[in-house]
């Protein structure tokens, strides 16, 4: 079938690129808890969800707009990527003089140490969205591959040196982490040969308004999302210290593992989506790929789960170790997160912008209410689970508001079991010091019962890899 032909195709393009640049960024991970303070990477981790929050708030998050509209063929490139530069050359003078403003008048103190950093930081981040969106928008997904080496490649020997031998410490984590993405952007700029598309001339005012009107309600999707994934870093600095939020940051190196494989693939099922859409799924493309794809990071999901203390103990130096509690809840967070972007193609592919927004609004708002309740009584545990349930909130309702739009065959009941076994597992590991051994056998088991529930899709899979090696796919 065409459609898994070019979902597979994308995804192996995608592979290249993440799997060699999270894998690399994965195995610093020791080198910068060695040398970092905890201190010191909760700050920088204040300032890059910082960045986070203001890109997609002062861009209008018109780099969203961008892949969608590059996707259809009847609308012109030029005008697509011209309205795009404007407004993220409108953002950067916004954001300087926020941070001008910030340096009089104090607001956020923190932010007043390394102002120059924030802002190239917000540059270079911004600038290489819409890049890399532009890629995707002109199917070159080779070209998001390489970039995304090369930026990890430079940044990771950058790190290096500017950590080892130079002993620049936080700056020189600053200026690594910007000079690897400017590389990506210089790549980017010269392979797709960018400055063909950008046009001075008086621009399309109702290409304008659609690109407008289909990013600024993704806006309020975005900084939800922001919500959903990073605010509970501020509340946590805001409860507990910059120090343990240094720690909680940390946390989050491990369930990057399961992220990669979910980036891979939300970033080749939405160009999949938007060109194969069937409300009726007449071919039953959707449902199975949704299929697959769950038991995939459910399955992907347990294993990390259970190894997620002895993985700690190779990484984690120092004060950092006690970051394995938060792993299991945070990787149980990345599943839903996942299958919550599964189902934001579906949206994607009839541009429904709104039904975006409301779900990942609903979740925002729990996730901080019950940051704030749960981190009072269970401390920065309590900020792992808060995520882990907000991001329940965003999949459910998307599965609610996806049904409505086209024909899913998705057993519910099946899943709800799979989901449980793994909040099962993440309870087993926060009792492993009680239980001992016992921890891993409990766990194993529960894997295998994982695995048995997944059966179905795994044979499908490997079905589908001999009809490919026979090359009758």
């Amino acid at each position: 079938m065409k459609g898994k032909r070019y979902l597979a195709k994308n995804i192996a393009f995608l592979t290249v690129g993440q799997f060699g640049t999270k894998l690399l960024v994965f195995f610093l991970v020791p080198l910068y808890t060695s040398v970092l303070t905890s201190a010191e990477y909760g700050t920088y981790d204040l300032y890059s969800a910082t960045v986070g929050l203001f890109v997609p708030i002062l861009t209008l998050n018109i780099s969203d707009a961008t892949t969608v509209f590059l996707l259809d063929k009847n609308i012109s490139k030029e005008g697509i990527v011209s309205i795009s530069l404007k407004y993220y050359f409108y953002s950067l003078l916004v954001f300087a003089l926020l941070i001008v403003a910030n340096i009089f008048f104090k607001f956020a103190p923190l932010f007043n140490e390394y102002p120059l950093f924030l802002f190239l930081m917000f540059a270079v981040n911004g600038l290489s969205q819409l890049l890399l969106n532009y890629a995707r928008g002109f199917d070159r997904v080779k070209d998001v591959s390489v970039s995304g080496v090369l930026c990890s490649a430079v940044m990771i020997a950058l790190n290096i040196i500017f950590l080892l031998p130079l002993h620049l410490g936080l700056k020189g984590y600053y200026l690594a982490t910007i000079a690897g993405t400017f590389c990506q952007i210089l790549y980017l700029c010269v392979s797709l040969k960018i400055f063909h598309f950008i046009k001075i001339r008086r621009q399309d005012r109702t290409l304008k308004k659609q690109m407008l009107s289909y990013s600024c309600p993704m806006t309020l999707n975005s900084v939800s999302w922001w919500v959903n994934t990073v605010s509970d870093r501020y509340i946590v600095t805001a409860m507990c210290g910059i120090v343990e939020n240094g720690i909680y940051s940390v946390a989050y190196k491990i369930p990057s593992i399961l992220s990669m494989f979910q980036l891979i693939f939300s970033q080749a099922w939405t160009l999949s989506a938007v060109q194969d859409f069937d409300k009726d799924d007449s071919n039953g493309f959707f449902s199975k790929m949704y299929g697959f794809y769950n038991a995939a990071m459910c399955i992907v999901c347990s294993v990390l789960i259970v190894l997620a203390k002895p993985v700690a103990h190779i990484l984690y130096a120092k004060d950092f170790f006690a970051a394995w509690r938060y792993v299991p809840f945070l990787l149980v967070s990345v599943v839903f997160g996942s299958l919550s972007g599964y189902l934001g193609g579906i949206f994607a592919a009839v541009k429904d912008s709104k039904s975006f927004a409301t779900s990942t609004v609903a979740g925002a708002v729990l996730n901080i209410v019950l940051n704030i309740v749960l981190i009072h009584f269970i401390g920065t545990l309590g900020a792992a689970v808060a995520t882990a349930a907000a991001y329940i909130l965003v999949w459910a309702m998307r599965m609610y508001n996806a049904k409505k739009i086209m024909r899913l065959d998705v057993s519910l009941i099946k899943d709800s079991a799979l989901y449980l076994l793994l909040v099962a597992q993440s309870v087993v590991v926060l009792f492993s010091d009680r239980l001992g051994g016992w921890n891993y056998a409990v766990n194993v088991v529960l894997f295998l019962v994982a695995c048995v529930l997944c059966r179905k899709e795994f044979v499908q899979i490997v079905e589908f890899g001999k009809r490919k090696i026979d090359g009758r796919e």
